[in-house]
């Protein structure tokens, strides 16, 4: 399969579906894949038509993990395969809003793409997994700094620790998914979520917003709020802010500006 096949790309009123495509191995991840969608994920970001992004599986699952043939290679060789320069948790670094839509197995690698989306959709009845422990590894990617922010310290250890499957249901009952939706129903209510941030959000506030949530986690409540009163300050004076007000009273839909290019931005 050529490269970039391993990552569909979809667009349709501006959410961009992508898509991971190894459906005979339910979408287990290669270096190969890890660079394909990390290029789609950084043309998107760029791209203005995109406004928000859905990531999905192709098939049954969404990704269980690495490819146990690459594991196989990794464990029989003390020279491990040259990673991507782009960090696993590299979907942290994209601007525009991302909406996970978990059809399937979604375990280590797999896992950590999805906590690494602003939201989760998760069939019901998926199976959800660290499984590091059980490989002999320690948390990887940044998955216990990721975890312990989104389901608490007691959460984050069980699943670290243990390694075990939990269910989309076990999985929405302690945060770790936002909807949990038969799974014919994943992509819709993923795409749907995405399609409402795409008409009725700004691009330019929905960055900003991210940006906050992320560098929050490590500040104190007086640094946040004297982030967010700069923040709220320069964007008095942008167009979004004035067409977010007027499309309100006119009860109109909303005109916004789309997100420039990161070096324009």
């Amino acid at each position: 399969m050529a490269d970039e096949e391993l990552a569909l790309r979809s667009l349709v009123d501006g959410v961009l579906t992508v898509t991971l495509n190894r459906p005979e191995r339910l979408n287990a991840w290669t270096r190969h894949m890890e660079r394909r969608y990390f290029d789609v994920l950084d043309e998107a970001d760029d791209d203005p038509m995109v406004r928000a992004i859905v990531v999905t599986g192709a098939g049954r699952g969404f990704c269980p993990g690495m490819d146990t043939r690459s594991l196989a290679k990794a464990a029989a060789s003390s020279e491990p395969s040259a990673p991507d320069p782009r960090p696993m948790t590299h979907a942290l670094s994209v601007r525009k809003p991302m909406v996970a839509a978990i059809n399937g197995a979604c375990a280590g690698i797999g896992l950590v793409q999805a906590l690494v989306c602003d939201v989760r959709v998760a069939a019901s009845g998926a199976k959800l997994a660290t499984a590091f422990s059980r490989r002999g590894l320690p948390a990887e990617f940044a998955a216990s700094w990721l975890l312990e922010r989104l389901v608490g310290h007691g959460h984050a250890l069980d699943l670290l620790l243990s390694g075990r499957p939990v269910t989309s249901e076990e999985a929405l009952a302690m945060g770790l998914v936002n909807w949990v939706v038969p799974v014919d129903e994943v992509l819709p209510r993923a795409r749907s979520y995405a399609a409402d941030l795409a008409v009725n959000c700004s691009p330019v506030a929905m960055a900003a917003i991210k940006a906050q949530v992320q560098a929050d986690w490590c500040r104190t409540e007086r640094e946040a709020f004297d982030d967010a009163q700069a923040r709220a300050q320069e964007s008095y004076a942008h167009p979004d802010f004035a067409e977010g007000v007027t499309s309100y009273v006119e009860r109109r839909p909303p005109s916004f500006r789309p997100l420039p290019p990161k070096g324009a931005a």
